[in-house]
């Protein structure tokens, strides 16, 4: 089972190292100057409000189905065509509910729109994520891989003709942004709607009142976890476009320092797709779990901590690379108070994961519920006085307690030995990293133009860094090898 969640992650992560990155540093950043900081702010904020109430769309069945069909492969053709009318239902609840809270709040007009139609691709998006759900679940892992890019690969193809073709003969909106995004998550919805509808036998679609209470019942503690995690997530912009007076100006910088931590995230959510249905399977049969959970965690704290130091010290010259020197003071502050997020969501990722797939909601629902209180009070506190960059250290705060109450819960539930020499081998590399950074910093070649140098000595680091994480054993290439070859 190790060997087959190395070598599809391994196809995973090349697939979405292709795409992703390309969209975040390229496609994403250059919609951002194209409509200016304070219109994308305000759908930045809007986005993470639809995303908030997108818990709605699921109410924890995605996760619960990517384990039932995980040990139980021929419930696919059973459930699928009450699923997809459930999910239907959901979508009129969640449109209904996002429209009268936008009322309650006061949007305007253009405000209503936009936040309907953004439901309307949190829909799709959610759908998709359901439809994935069944593939990962008969461990079709090369089929979801694909999928999973299938959307931003639509969308960079959309974007760049709009940039550069120049098809609608006037500047760019915000609106044709969310537009492109609804053909791409349509189109790869019915793909994969097919895709899995060649799986699973069934004559015709059909709601049942008895499966669908049989489902809310065993869904709801996913339900409520995924609102509570979302929650304190995705409410810090909400809370800075509500709160100040330049809100949409402020959740626009913190888009910005917000917008490589989404793409590192992306790895960590790679992980646990991958790990859910495995972890699954394997607490079913009995078999031991802690190698593959110390391999995971290897595999992503280690690029997590280069990522997060790496962050601080070349703050400036990547947010000036990427946007230039709009708002470039205020972001280089946020910017790594957000990226070192990194890895504590990166041991959220696993532990979670780990706990989820053995049903231990209860504790995970409390540990998002104080989750959420530690970020809104800090947020409350922070945000009038420290503006976006408040909201940041409340971010980061919430996201490392959480972390380590998950890591908690599961050396509890699973007695995991504490293992003092990964500990200790883990702050020997973070002082490594530190180190590494500080001296490429001073590292001058007088060759290379001053613009580009800090180019050259981020790449030596990165580098260096790698090697350091070898040369001490974090990543161990005989063990991977042994994996592979006897996983």
């Amino acid at each position: 089972m190790q060997k087959k969640f190395i070598t599809n992650l391994a196809f995973l992560l090349f697939l979405n190292l292709l795409i992703k990155p390309f969209h975040v540093l390229f496609i994403d950043v250059s919609w951002q100057k194209a409509v200016h900081a304070e219109n994308f702010g305000l759908y930045f904020a809007l986005f993470n409000f639809s995303f908030v109430l997108n818990i709605i769309l699921d109410v924890g069945i995605t996760n619960f189905n990517n384990i039932n069909i995980a040990q139980n492969n021929h419930l696919l053709s059973k459930h699928f065509s009450s699923l997809v009318v459930l999910k239907l239902m959901l979508a009129l609840v969640y449109i209904v509910l996002a429209f009268v809270i936008g009322l309650i709040i006061q949007y305007d007009y253009r405000l209503m729109k936009l936040m309907l139609l953004l439901g309307f691709n949190q829909f799709l998006i959610s759908f998709i994520a359901y439809l994935r759900s069944n593939i990962a679940g008969l461990l079709l892992f090369w089929v979801d891989s694909i999928v999973s890019v299938l959307d931003r690969t639509i969308l960079i193809t959309i974007s760049c003709i709009l940039f550069y073709g120049n098809v609608l003969g006037r500047e760019l909106d915000i609106m044709d942004y969310v537009y492109a995004q609804t053909i791409a998550y349509g189109t790869t919805a019915v793909i994969a709607f097919f895709i899995v509808l060649s799986k699973a036998r069934f004559t015709k679609f059909k709601f049942s009142r008895t499966f669908t209470l049989m489902i809310f019942k065993k869904s709801f503690p996913f339900a409520v976890l995924g609102m509570l995690m979302a929650c304190y997530n995705r409410l810090d912009t909400v809370m800075v476009e509500r709160m100040l007076p330049n809100g949409a100006e402020q959740a626009g910088i913190y888009a910005q320092g917000f917008r490589l931590l989404d793409a590192a995230n992306m790895i960590s959510v790679l992980f646990a797709g991958l790990l859910l249905p495995i972890f699954s399977r394997m607490l079913k049969f009995k078999e031991s779990i802690e190698p593959l959970v110390k391999t995971a965690f290897i595999l992503l704290i280690t690029p997590g901590v280069i990522v997060a130091v790496g962050c601080w010290f070349y703050s400036n010259e990547l947010m000036e690379m990427l946007y230039g020197k709009e708002h470039i003071e205020e972001a280089c502050i946020i910017f790594p108070i957000l990226m070192s997020c990194f890895i504590a969501t990166s041991t959220t990722y696993i532990f979670g994961t780990l706990l989820t797939a053995n049903g231990n909601l209860r504790e995970l629902n409390l540990m998002a519920a104080s989750g959420i209180l530690i970020n809104v009070t800090m947020n409350l506190f922070l945000i009038p006085r420290y503006q976006a960059a408040g909201s940041a250290v409340s971010s980061l705060t919430t996201q490392f307690l959480t972390a380590l109450i998950q890591v908690l819960i599961a050396q509890s539930v699973f007695k995991f030995k504490i293992n003092y020499k990964l500990l200790l081998r883990l702050i020997v590399f973070i002082t490594g990293v530190i180190l590494i950074n500080y001296f490429s910093k001073t590292f001058h070649p007088e060759i290379i133009s001053e613009k580009h140098r800090w180019m050259i000595n981020f790449v030596f680091m990165v580098t260096a860094c790698g090697i350091w994480a070898f040369a001490i054993r974090m990543l161990n290439v005989k063990s991977m090898v042994r994996i592979l070859k006897y996983g």
